[in-house]
């Protein structure tokens, strides 16, 4: 930051533009939050700048991190051209102006960097069309993008490029913009100190969020004493969490539901519960997978799980929101504090396996019912023992096919009912390993 900046008064120069951008870095070391990629020996730090040794990259992260900042100050230090492109607003006819332009540049030594805002909206063709150009070193190629470029861009793009993950800004970084604000504007945010970190809060880690809506307060008029956090709240609107349905975010908080239910942590399972359905997330897609959960984890350790499952799905939809929610809660606490299991799960797919393996045998001939003369004669139900009638409540009985050796699959844990379950098995195979003996 220019030293002059901060004696700028609010409306006096430039006033059309926003303070976001009058705040905008004209150093890299000026821009906070992203430390880890640009202190001097990081990816991006001053002596790759200085250096002239710049490649391709994807700047990735979420909204108001300082994507086109960096992008700007990279071009800058590296003595390139700086083009933009928007691919919401761009298409194939635009980028080839670019690389035109570009091109010609090139011819008198002159470089140029391409920022591509959004890259991740530009279909799979369009993409290709900057490999040519990335790859003769037509353009230097920094791509933006809040969606994981894992799933976005293809491989032959990635593979040109160094995909660079950039951090939400953290309180420090955005109490840090607050007070370049306030020295640049010569005015102090009309808040006292509870309202200043609900404002914080409430930029979620966007630096453009907190400084926009910084500028509406400023533009308030003078509240004489300064506004507490439920007056903050009246002049500003709480933002809606980042948090999209059908992208990355969406799998992120619903893995983190999964795995802290799994971890037996019902407090970070209610959090992430609370954060999906804050950031709008269908109530009955949580339900289906709570039912999962309890089928893939838990299983019969606790039988009762299912059904509690099962039971709030019931009542949300019965109820709807905001009183079903309460349901999906609770089946969340009780799968989060049941015991776990995937000796099911484990079992079914060995099974799975040996009946792919083992191809058609028939079931040995004494289980098969006979409900013809002829089926009688073929030994259909022959020497077949009805369990619940012999003396132990179990015959011992062979019910694999003929010439497949009995198998084991389900092996129960220790946890929960599955512990009474262990010792059942455990009970039964000692009768059947004496009925064969004897």
């Amino acid at each position: 930051m220019e030293p002059t900046e901060a004696t700028l008064p609010l409306f006096d120069e430039e006033p059309a533009r926003p303070l976001a951008d009058r705040l905008r870095p004209t150093r890299l070391e000026d821009v906070v939050g992203q430390d880890h990629l640009l202190a001097p020996d990081a990816p991006l730090g001053r002596r790759m700048v200085a250096s002239q040794r710049l490649g391709s990259a994807i700047l990735w992260g979420p909204p108001g991190v300082g994507k086109t900042t960096i992008a700007r100050l990279l071009a800058d230090g590296g003595n390139l051209v700086f083009e933009s492109v928007s691919a919401t607003f761009s298409g194939v006819a635009d980028l080839r102006k670019v690389f035109a332009a570009a091109r010609s540049r090139r011819t008198i030594g002159q470089g140029t960097l391409l920022f591509v805002d959004e890259i991740h909206r530009f279909n799979r063709a369009q993409q290709d069309s900057f490999l040519p150009y990335v790859e003769d070193g037509t353009v230097t190629l920094v791509g933006a993008t809040t969606e994981n470029p894992s799933f976005e861009l293809n491989g032959a793009l990635l593979s040109r490029t160094q995909v660079l993950v950039l951090k939400r800004l953290d309180e420090a970084a955005l109490s840090t913009l607050l007070d370049r604000a306030e020295d640049l504007t010569s005015h102090r945010l009309p808040l006292d100190d509870d309202a200043r970190r609900a404002l914080i809060a409430m930029a979620d880690g966007d630096g453009r969020y907190l400084l926009n809506t910084a500028e509406q307060l400023q533009a308030l008029p003078d509240p004489g004493t300064p506004l507490d956090t439920a007056a903050l709240a009246h002049h500003i609107q709480q933002r809606a969490p980042l948090y999209d349905k059908a992208q990355e975010g969406h799998y992120n908080l619903i893995s983190a539901l999964h795995k802290s239910m799994r971890g037996s942590d019902p407090d970070a399972a209610l959090y992430w519960l609370a954060r999906m359905l804050d950031g709008g997330e269908d109530p009955l897609f949580v339900a289906r997978r709570l039912v999962r959960f309890a089928n893939e984890d838990i299983g019969i350790a606790d039988p009762h799980a299912i059904q509690q499952a099962l039971a709030a799905w019931d009542v949300y939809e019965r109820l709807g929101s905001p009183e079903g929610e309460l349901a999906i809660a609770q089946a969340v606490v009780y799968l989060a504090t049941a015991p776990k299991s995937i000796a099911v799960h484990r079992g079914y797919d060995a099974a799975h396996r040996s009946a792919r393996r083992t191809g058609s045998l028939m079931p040995p001939a004494h289980i098969l019912n006979a409900p013809t003369r002829l089926m009688k004669d073929l030994g259909y139900g022959k020497d077949y023992q009805y369990d619940p009638d012999t003396t132990d409540g179990f015959s011992g009985a062979d019910y694999f096919p003929d010439g497949m050796d009995h198998e084991t699959y389900y092996r129960p844990t220790r946890n929960g009912y599955e512990s009474q379950v262990s010792e059942r098995l455990r009970h039964w195979a000692g009768l059947r390993a004496r009925g064969r003996s004897g």
